[in-house]
């Protein structure tokens, strides 16, 4: 999925400020100077002239800042390193590990937004990318993951 896209769709689910966004990518310690108006860039349409693709390091920093920002900061652990590249398997850790879902909480996300994975097919998604059984998460796996998770958080009603 584009960067951009996964940042909206977690800012709408979280109901999150432009400002909020950016206080959670300096919860990362990302040393990156973010701006509401960059968010804001962020957050446009890609046919907007002042839309702005959203990096690699930026989505990453908000998806680390993100865990911190739900569970909170392990101080008795070391900075993780940032990933340079973040693929659609990592963006689904983050999600897990941020909002502490178990395989039948995102079994449900799936099913809630009409889109069944299977047992082994999720597992799949989280195993190392030179194992056997690893699977690349796809778009619209990702999408759906995102739509059911929102379902979840917001109701059925309000998406």
């Amino acid at each position: 999925m584009i960067n951009n896209d996964v940042l909206r769709s977690i800012r709408y689910l979280l109901d999150l400020s432009d400002i909020r966004v950016v206080e959670i990518i300096k919860l990362a310690d990302a040393g990156i100077p973010i701006t509401k108006e960059d968010v804001q860039a962020f957050l446009k349409k890609d046919d907007d002239e002042a839309y702005v693709e959203c990096s690699d390091r930026v989505l990453a920093h908000f998806l680390d800042g993100l865990v911190i920002y739900c569970r909170g900061k392990d101080e008795s652990l070391p900075p993780r390193p940032v990933e340079k590249r973040v693929t659609n398997n990592v963006v689904l850790k983050k999600l897990r590990v941020a909002f502490e879902l178990k395989d039948v909480d995102m079994h449900q996300a799936f099913a809630d937004a009409g889109f069944p994975v299977s047992k082994p097919e999720l597992t799949a998604l989280f195993r190392q990318p030179d194992h056997k059984n690893f699977r690349l998460c796809g778009d619209q796996m990702l999408r759906n993951f995102l739509k059911g998770l929102t379902l979840r958080a917001r109701g059925a009603g309000r998406t």
